[in-house]
């Protein structure tokens, strides 16, 4: 697919990784990065692939429940281990179902830590 847009939105919010050997056990928070890609094979009639503004409205629908909370406390995180790896894993699938269609599809989310540290998850 040629075309390829991004979309980045932060939230902030706490932490912490059970069973982790390090100080990552314990609570912590970070001001998360959330890099969204989308790819189309075609552009709609206005010559985008999706309006930036559409996008970042279902990023939040998707992000916004974690924004200033401890994510271990939020649906599906309560049940699973909030990695920044499993949390771009949640935002991809997510998006998919807001934002797949026909023509455009959920390429890339990357889950950024810290400005050194990032996890993504992609289409096959």
């Amino acid at each position: 697919m040629p075309y390829t847009i991004l979309k980045e939105v932060t939230f902030a919010a706490a932490h912490f990784i059970p069973g982790h050997r390090g100080p990552c056990k314990n609570l912590h928070g970070h001001n998360y990065r959330i890099r969204v890609f989308l790819r189309a094979a075609t552009l709609d009639g206005l010559g985008m692939v999706l309006d930036f503004a559409d996008l970042k409205q279902q990023i939040g629908a998707v992000t916004d429940r974690f924004d200033h909370q401890v994510i271990n406390e939020v649906p599906p995180f309560d049940r699973i281990v909030p990695t920044a790896e499993l949390l771009a894993e949640h935002i991809f699938r997510g998006l998919a179902g807001k934002v797949a269609s026909p023509r455009i599809e959920v390429a890339r989310v990357e889950v950024w830590e810290t400005d050194r540290s990032c996890a993504a998850f992609e289409a096959d």
